[in-house]
Order: C-alpha cells, then structure tokens, then sequence
C-alpha cells in the first residue's frame, strides 16, 4: 500500500490524465462527498452521481463532499455539462439539487388518407390467396412437405439449443428474479445542506440512493451523497421515509454509513466481489434522476480493478459496468445474477455511454462491520509507498518475480530515485520493511494483478498483526507488521 508523502513522481498514483463526471444531473447541484484514497497508492475519492430531486418540497437536499471533494461553484444547467480534460480532475463536491420533473409527450397517430378500408382488405385478401397458392406449389414439388426430409429430422435434438436456451429469454428471468430480491432493500436518500462550493451559499436538495445491509435501519451509501448535509431523510421502497442521521464516513474512499430508527427492515443479502469475472450479468437499482426510484437496469462486468482520478487524488480497484447508471443512482446496489450486492455505484464517466463504476463491496465490507459493532469508521494504515509489478517493470528492473509490489518510488523514466518509500516511524517501519523489499503476500493470499496490495490490505482492521512476506535481494522473508489507523486528513 502506498501511502502519500507528496513525491511528484510516485508511481503508485494513477496518471492524472482523465477525469470522470459525476452521476448528478447539472439542473440542481447535490453535495458530494470525498475521500481518501485506498490504501496504497494515492487516495482518491470517486466522481459521484448523487442527482437533483425533481419533487418539491418533500425532496431534501443532496449532501455536500468531504474535504476531498471540490467541485467548481457554478450553477448546474445540465447534469451532463462540464469539460473533462486531463488538466481538470473531477471535483470532489457534488452537491446537486433537485432535477426538474421529466415530461413524457404521448404519441398521437397520424390520420391516414387514401383508398377505403374495404377496398384495401379485398385487394390485400386475392393476393395472399395467390401468393400462397404458389408456394404450396412450389414447396410441394420440391418435396418440402415430406417430414422425412426435414432438416434435423433425422436428429430432433440437432437445433434443440436455439429452442430450449434462449439467452434474452434466461437472462430476463434472471434479472425478474434479481429485482425482486433485491428491489425491497434499495432506498431512496433526500438531502438537505448547503453546498460549500457556492458563493451564494444557499441550500439545496438533492437525491441519492442506499442499500439496507441490516434489518435494524443500518444503511450503506456513498460519502458524496450525505456528507454536509444538514438533515436527511431515507425513503423504503414502499414509500415510508424516516429521519436519518450519519453514523460515520469512510477515511479510505467513496463510502458511509447512515442509521434510521426503524427495525425489521428488507435487508440485502451482501455477496463477494472477489469471484467477479469479466462479463458476468449484473443488474444495477437506483434512483435516476432523483425520480424514478426503485429503476432496474442490467448489463455485464466491463472490466475489473479500474482506477478513475478526481481533483482529490485516485480510487482505485473499481468494478466498470455498462448496465446503465445515472445522476440519483449514486449509493445504490450492483448485483449479480443471483441478487447478491457485489458494488456500490458510485461514478460514471462523463461523454461516455456505458461507462460505470462501482466499489467492490469487499472495500465496503469492513466499514459495515465496524458500524454494526458499535466502532467508529476507520481503515487500516501500513505506511509505505509502492509500485504494483508487471512484465514493463521486471524487465526493466530485473525483477526475480513477475508479481508482487515493490517497495520504492520511482521516478518518470521508471528508475529508482532513491528516496526512502517507507514512512519513518510507521507500521511498516516497525515491523522491518524496507525501501527495495518486494511484498509477495498478506496473510498467505498472494499480491498480483488480480489481488493488489492496497486491495488486500482493506480486508483488515486497524490494530491487527498480519504476516508480510517479502523478497529482499536473494532472501525471502516473513515480517510481522501492527497495521495503524489510516489518518483522516490521508490524501
């Protein structure tokens, strides 16, 4: 895990040369929320798409972002606006207000003139009956009719595949079934507060989503959607709203965790986001717009352990979906196939279509624990900056594994600058690593591409002793390391 030390040249921070848009719409602003990014290489906070609320009065505003988040103070005109350029990193403050209502115009038929209707069906009668005398005409001389020559006769399951396993057909059922399940345990959060990016200072609403994770009213959302709000207000599928209070924000990404006083509540079933693979069916539940809560849409896994980039630094190991997510969908449910949440939404990318992302829940996983325990949010702290390994960098580097994370800060030409990358006096300090170790594993699970060090390292807690295994020069070895607790101002 990299940790920060201001080097203008750390390897470990995605490149700065795309930004991404929030899910909220331009009509209304809604507070966004920011964070650090995951431990390891720069913290980073994702874009948002917390969206306006179309109703009135009743609809309470989006909540601003944490410090991470700085968005430009401009009023939104649409939730799609904005230039992303390379020199403009997303900002971090979302604070979007209440979109206007979408108007349906209904379809009137266009009257038809011409020729009446009777002489319309007689002409269009003797025709077919000649056509279709001509074909059993035809057919019958080929010898069409005779089942014996019917293709596949000879093996009825020949063509059996494309009659009994219909793709539309089983993936719509699937996704009916996800709806289901998962549908009663998806709410709808209006904000109220002020965004911070405005001269004018004045309040605003705005709408996101959440996912129930426990019967007892705990409630998992992103930080951009509650953060500064000054009051909230959660709405169940069925349409009763609660009072809401935020009982904590995450120190690491896009994340917190909101309590109502209710019980008995539809909790979602939590699933795991370690199995992913690219191309699986997902299904994604929101509010877009702030307006059509409770809106399903589907698609696939896009692509696994994405990195976006916000004026607030990186987020790393995101989960890219095309199932369609916009501005209100920001804190609600991905799902796979079997009604299981696999990701938090959380940002889309601006000018694009089919473009999403999600926060494992496996980020998120730890957070929920420490609420349901009573403790306060707090993420894992190593200190150490490092650069993820590949086949560029073994060459390069004449590596002796061609995975693992190497602990070092390198410099654009990809070479050593001989700066120390592990933090005086930190966890990994203590425990013996060094600059020019190579991490191989945390606890036995290995560190590659599928399962990066900083990714890894948000399954523990602050306060736990890992094992680290570690290659240094000729010599493998295995340290033990106290992990601290990720500071909050961590950027």
């Amino acid at each position: 895990m990299t940790d920060p030390f201001a080097q203008p040249n750390d390897e470990t921070r995605p490149h700065d040369s795309a930004s991404w848009h929030s899910f909220e719409p331009a009509p209304a602003g809604g507070p966004a929320t920011a964070g650090d990014s995951v431990p390891g290489a720069a913290d980073g906070a994702a874009t948002p798409d917390t969206n306006p609320d179309p109703t009135p009065a009743t609809t309470p505003a989006a909540a601003s972002a944490p410090a991470s988040y700085s968005p430009a103070p401009e009023n939104r005109s649409d939730w799609t606006r904005g230039q992303w350029a390379a020199s403009e990193p997303t900002p971090e403050h979302w604070f979007e207000s209440a979109a206007a209502p979408v108007v349906a115009q209904p379809v009137r038929p266009v009257p038809r003139r011409g020729a009446g209707a009777g002489t319309i069906a007689g002409v269009a009668l003797a025709a077919a009956i000649l056509a279709s005398g001509g074909t059993v005409v035809a057919l019958n001389a080929t010898g069409a009719f005779d089942h014996g020559s019917l293709p596949g006769a000879a093996n009825p399951s020949a063509n059996s595949g494309a009659l009994t396993r219909p793709v539309t057909v089983n993936e719509s059922s699937a996704i009916i079934d996800v709806a289901a399940k998962g549908g009663p345990s998806v709410v709808r959060i209006y904000t109220k507060g002020v965004d911070p990016n405005s001269p004018t200072a004045q309040e605003q609403d705005g709408v996101g989503s959440g996912i129930i994770f426990d019967a007892a009213g705990w409630i998992l959302t992103n930080r951009h959607v509650v953060a500064g709000t000054t009051s909230l207000t959660v709405e169940l599928k069925d349409g009763t709203k609660y009072d809401a209070t935020i009982y904590g924000i995450d120190t690491l990404t896009d994340l917190a965790i909101v309590k109502v006083e209710a019980t008995g509540l539809a909790a979602a079933t939590i699933g795991d986001s370690d199995g992913l693979k690219v191309g699986e069916l997902v299904v994604a539940i929101g509010s877009p717009l702030g307006t059509f809560d409770n809106s399903v849409t589907s698609g696939i896994v896009s692509a696994l352990g994405r990195s976006i980039t916000t004026d607030g630094g990186p987020i790393r190991n995101l989960i890219q979906t095309d199932a369609a997510i916009n501005p209100g969908n920001s804190g609600g449910p991905l799902l796979d196939a079997t009604g299981a949440v696999i990701g938090v939404n959380t940002a889309i990318a601006q000018n694009s279509t089919g473009i999403g992302f999600s926060i494992p829940i496996d980020i998120a996983r730890p957070v929920m624990r420490q609420a349901l325990a009573g403790q306060p949010l707090a993420r894992p702290y190593i200190g150490i900056q490092y650069v993820a390994i590949d086949p560029q960098l073994v060459k390069s580097l004449k590596l002796p594994v061609a995975a693992g994370a190497l602990v070092n800060i390198l410099d654009q030409t990809g070479k050593p600058t001989g700066e120390d990358a592990v933090r005086a006096s930190s966890p990994a300090a203590n425990g013996g690593i060094r600059t020019g170790d190579i991490v191989v594993a945390l606890n036995g699970q290995a560190i590659d591409a599928t399962h990066p060090l900083d990714a890894v390292l948000t399954q523990f807690a602050p306060g736990d002793k890992i094992s680290v295994e570690i290659i240094r020069g000729t010599e493998h070895k295995t340290l033990t390391v106290t992990l601290g607790t990720r500071p909050k101002d961590l950027s």
